[in-house]
């Protein structure tokens, strides 16, 4: 008799999960449609930045920002999907996003990836390869650091 509370339990405990995954509509996160990254407010000049940018026909947010294998790329969105929540739920948003060094080597390979051609003449060149490609081209997939896209962020405000 003692299993039935249990059962109860996990039952209702499953039903409170399920619950959460629909109407948070939990299977868009498993994509890569940059619109569902662009869920979240904070995300508003940087989506507008990369919609309005040079690589908006070419790549999407996951193409850059997670690895390409089946596995790993899903342990990164987890791990994300784990900051993005508990960030949101204790409030602790920040104003600006910036990557993590883990991050960073993401991204960086990717760059690597599909610029192979161009990063194989770079190689054979004189150009120094201790840096990310993103130092120098930090403009091309998110617009100017520190400048919105949005009307409404770029325009004084009248006093």
């Amino acid at each position: 008799m003692k299993i039935l509370p249990i059962l109860v339990a996990a039952a209702a405990l499953l039903a409170v999960f399920g619950v959460g995954l629909w109407a948070t509509d939990f299977t868009a996160y498993l994509g890569s449609d940059p619109v569902t990254c662009n869920n979240c407010h904070v995300m508003d000049a940087v989506y507008e930045g990369w919609y309005h940018g040079g690589h908006q026909e070419w790549a999407a947010c996951t193409d850059c920002h997670t690895p390409h294998a089946l596995i790993p790329k899903y342990i990164i969105k987890a791990e994300s999907g784990y900051h993005h929540v508990t960030a949101f739920t204790f409030g602790n948003i920040p104003d600006a996003i910036r990557a993590k060094e883990s991050s960073k080597e993401i991204v960086q390979e990717n760059c690597i990836r599909c610029h192979e051609e161009t990063v194989s003449d770079i190689v054979g060149g004189a150009m120094p390869l201790d840096r990310y490609c993103f130092e120098c081209h930090r403009s091309v997939a998110h617009g100017e650091r520190g400048i919105s896209l949005l009307p409404y962020q770029s325009q004084e405000k009248e006093k």
